[in-house]
């Protein structure tokens, strides 16, 4: 079969092509489904519609896992260091209350305000923060993120602070905020050293990064109490977290620092003198427990926190941290 090749024919293939190309790209604009490229474009991570549903979905999840203390029920709504500790406490939830939560009261949120920064690549993020009919009059900061346009929007970070630790944060002209970059050096501490600076203070008091607070100078020095209590040796090991999930996230604040979120790993071993025994644990310390406990018990935790890191050169210039919320994920029995 003979093909018509001829320039004439040409030309009407190559205007029928760049009509249905124009007709594809006009319809896609119309119903809203332009493909952009999210790794390079700067763009907002999400509407504050589309992050009030997020939002709205999250609470409805929540509260369904923590009613029959089911952590598949909110699974595809956390992730990172809140997946964590919100899977931990309702699995022992469950081996203590296999009929679920009889005291379950709903997390109801209100006020919600809206914090979405505009940036290239992934992950695209935002701040939701609320009040809420717990905690009282503390504001609740949940950080949704996700790595794609497939992907859910998913809480990876909720700390509690009080309303006036709230920043007023840099935003364009747009209403967009800013992130800031986890290698920043614009900052006091970058964000990506944040955990391990944050490990190595509690660890050994080392480093001038963090000024004094219920979380810096105040848990090193419960730790030394709870250290001194007879009867028994106690140690602490503290590491960073900031791979994948548990990367730190930060936004820019109006004077130029940041509002940063990171994680961090703890674990405390007790051991008993020869002669004792450890105190009864609580009932959810022994439903995450392995092994029996004879002489020492290992819990391991995870903490994710919120820190006002001021810009470099700042009078003080030291890291405050806001807030912090830590739960047992695992306890081994030797």
């Amino acid at each position: 079969m003979s093909r018509d090749r001829s320039p004439r024919r040409l030309r009407r293939l190559d205007r029928r092509v760049l009509i249905a190309a124009s007709v594809t790209a006009l319809s896609l604009t119309a119903s809203g489904c332009v493909v952009v490229h999210g790794e390079r474009e700067v763009l907002p991570a999400t509407t504050k519609a589309e992050a009030a549903k997020a939002l709205e979905q999250f609470t409805t999840a929540y509260n369904e896992a923590d009613k029959a203390y089911d952590s598949s029920l909110d699974a595809d709504h956390v992730t990172g260091a809140l997946a964590d500790i919100d899977s931990a406490r309702l699995k022992a939830g469950k081996v203590n209350s296999p009929a679920g939560n009889a005291s379950h009261t709903p997390l109801k949120l209100s006020d919600a305000k809206f914090t979405i920064p505009k940036k290239a690549g992934w992950p695209r993020w935002f701040l939701a923060d609320t009040a809420a009919n717990k905690g009282g009059t503390a504001r609740w900061l949940f950080v949704f993120t996700r790595s794609s346009l497939d992907d859910p929007f998913q809480v990876a970070y909720l700390t509690l602070v009080a309303p006036d630790d709230v920043p007023t944060f840099k935003t364009g002209k747009d209403g967009w905020a800013e992130a800031v970059p986890a290698n920043s050096a614009e900052l006091s501490v970058a964000p990506k050293d944040l955990s391990q600076d944050y490990a190595t203070y509690l660890q050994n008091g080392q480093g001038n990064s963090f000024a004094e607070g219920a979380h810096t100078s105040g848990w090193r020095t419960q730790r030394e109490k709870d250290a001194k209590k007879p009867g028994r040796a106690t140690q602490y090991i503290d590491e960073s977290l900031t791979g994948g999930d548990y990367a730190p996230l930060a936004l820019r604040t109006e004077d130029g620092g940041a509002l940063v979120f990171f994680t961090t790993r703890h674990f405390m071993k007790q051991t008993a003198y020869t002669g004792t025994s450890l105190p009864e644990q609580n009932a959810s310390v022994d439903a995450l427990t392995t092994g029996e406990v004879k002489q020492s018990l290992t819990m391991e935790f995870v903490s994710n926190e919120v820190a006002l890191d001021p810009a470099k050169g700042a009078d003080g210039g030291r890291v405050s941290l806001l807030g912090r919320i830590q739960g047992l994920t695992a306890a081994k029995g030797e």
